[in-house]
């Protein structure tokens, strides 16, 4: 049985795809840079926001100092905005309560910036205990190196066999594997299920309920 459950956040709690597509557009139109379809910024994100301006911006313009601006702007946007549109995916709540009710401890683990993963989770999950919360944090790599996955072990000690790890993309399912932990690959994300396959996801699922018998395996 599994007794901590560990799940990526952007993608696969909260379809959060129209506030970061608004907030990376708002950064490229201030700087006169062509803006994107929400839709597409599906394939951009997952890497952290430096990455995802990066991927947003001209070739010509992916230099250091105008992604450094880019950025700066995009999270003085997101701060204030990251809330507007995003919505938990159906059934992560119940999914969540169920979890905790059969006490097991649930984790966040994302790339994106820590404040606003603490900010996000606040807002639309505040009554449930999460036994750790994880954004990207200077001086620990980004996913899909398992160093989160080895910070929210050290908050919330359990042994690997006992830890699955949920996620969208197959950043998370390298992120599972390089941690040696079991992997599940979410098919309401924002990537496809053939991503999650390419990568070797352990288990695939595509509603949350389905996450049940794959913890008490």
């Amino acid at each position: 049985m599994k007794t901590l459950a560990i799940f990526d956040l952007d993608g696969t709690l909260l379809n959060t795809i129209d506030d970061l597509g608004n907030a990376c557009n708002h950064a490229l139109r201030s700087l006169n840079y062509p803006t994107h379809a929400l839709i597409s910024y599906n394939m951009m994100v997952g890497n952290g926001i430096t990455k995802l301006i990066e991927r947003s911006l001209p070739d010509e313009a992916r230099t250091p100092e105008i992604i450094s601006e880019a950025r700066r702007r995009f999270v003085e946007y997101y701060n204030d905005h990251c809330c507007d549109a995003t919505v938990p995916y159906p059934g992560i709540r119940q999914l969540l309560s169920e979890l905790t009710d059969r006490k097991v401890n649930i984790a966040v683990a994302s790339n994106k910036y820590d404040s606003a993963v603490h900010k996000i989770i606040n807002h639309y999950f505040s009554d449930i205990p999460f036994a750790a919360i994880f954004g990207h944090l200077e001086g620990i790599p980004r996913k899909p190196d398992p160093s989160i996955v080895f910070e929210v072990l050290t908050q919330c000690p359990t042994p690997k066999a006992e830890v699955i790890y949920i996620g969208d993309s197959a950043v998370d399912i390298e992120t599972a594997r390089r941690a040696c932990v079991d992997s599940v690959g979410v098919t309401w994300g924002f990537r496809s299920e053939s991503e999650l396959r390419k990568a070797y996801a352990d288990n695939i699922i595509s509603d949350p309920d389905d996450l049940l018998p794959l913890i008490n395996s």
